[in-house]
């Protein structure tokens, strides 16, 4: 990253926080390269949960900046976290817009001869005329990925990239179908794996072993077991659950969102419009055009009620991990899920019970 230029101050924002925090720190470590001095150094916290914290945030800003160095030389003052330029309750106060044209009053009297300013901030409101005037008037970085997978998808392999990892077929979206659009954990795991790889490529099976599912908060294993139609595995599965103090709830919710989406894609490939390739589910795009207006919009987040919003990929790993039931027998699954989900209600003391039941008369047939 290019260090500043002779503009008032630096200004790094995007709607994840992650990534800007990260931009943040590497710019703030280039504007300190010339200020040993650490007491000429000053981070100020931006967060703010309301319009006062937003009031208390900006006059310590303004301090910082005006206070005049100990030993002499150049100051470097940092605003992290600001979180009151989004589009929030607290971010469209009117007590905020004030603070904010106090914070930009500041910002056009500083000196950035005597004094570096950063500020971070995510999420943002760009639409806003103090967003509008930084990109202007500042040292402008965006740090974002788009909002989808694929943005997602180069930052991650950049991460692995950057630390001499790479990953093998298949590995890269195993991991973004696990985790989802959470950055902070998708590189904490691409650093796990790459430890756990010691140098060699990330493999897929390394990501199905290591990696949570934290992308739908469900108990994964359970419902890679149920569709595998293993029973025994299907039971081992739910006894380390229940073990480990879990709940029925968050088993079911992932079997009936696991469900969902097969009876959409079995309806789909029984009528001939989807298969199931090397690549994924094909067929999609051209299905979505057809019925996808019944659906709804299919460009918001993943939901297991519309299968065009899912990834084709992710599609062709559920539906190729095991033979598709058929289109009855997932039906009967669902129906099954309900009835389970209502014993539970009426013997909230036999929840493993109630669930190992169900298993076995789903997968014993």
């Amino acid at each position: 990253m290019p260090a500043a230029t002779t503009r008032n101050f630096s200004f790094i924002c995007g709607q994840d926080d992650f990534l800007v925090g990260r931009m943040g720190r590497q710019r703030f470590e280039e504007l300190s390269g010339s200020t040993p001095d650490e007491f000429s150094r000053e981070v100020v916290n931006g967060f703010a949960a309301n319009v006062d914290e937003v009031e208390t945030a900006v006059n310590r800003f303004r301090e910082a900046v005006l206070t005049i160095p100990m030993f002499g030389g150049r100051r470097v003052v940092w605003l992290k976290d600001v979180n009151f330029l989004a589009d929030t309750v607290t971010g469209k106060a009117e007590t905020t817009a004030r603070r904010v044209e106090d914070l930009q009053q500041v910002l056009q009297s500083v000196n950035p001869e005597e004094t570096a300013v950063l500020i971070t901030a995510a999420p943002v409101d760009r639409r806003r005329s103090f967003a509008k005037w930084c990109e202007k008037n500042a040292d402008f970085a965006l740090a974002d990925v788009g909002g989808d997978e694929g943005g997602l998808g180069a930052v991650v392999d950049a991460e692995a990239r950057s630390i001499g990892a790479e990953f093998g077929p298949g590995a890269l979206e195993l991991l973004l179908a696990r985790i989802g659009p959470n950055t902070r954990l998708l590189v904490e795991e691409v650093h796990k794996l790459a430890a756990h790889a010691n140098g060699s490529r990330i493999e897929e099976a390394s990501v199905a072993e290591m990696t949570p599912n934290a992308a739908q908060g469900d108990f994964f294993e359970m419902a890679d077991a149920f569709f595998s139609g293993d029973l025994q595995w299907t039971l081992a599965a739910l006894k380390r659950h229940f073990f480990a103090g879990g709940d029925a709830r968050p088993v079911l919710s992932a079997l009936q969102n696991r469900n969902r989406i097969l009876i959409q894609l079995r309806a789909l490939m029984d009528a001939g419009e989807a298969s199931v390739g090397p690549g994924g589910v094909a067929g999609l795009q051209k299905a979505a055009a057809t019925y996808g207006a019944g659906y709804g919009d299919a460009s918001g987040e993943k939901s297991s009620f519309n299968v065009f919003t899912q990834n084709p990929w992710y599609l062709g790993k559920l539906a190729g991990a095991a033979p598709l039931p058929p289109l009855r027998r997932l039906i009967d699954n669902q129906r099954e899920f309900i009835d389970a989900f209502e014993e539970i209600i009426r013997r909230p003391a036999g929840q493993e019970e109630v669930l190992r039941d169900m298993a076995v008369r789903c997968l014993a047939v």
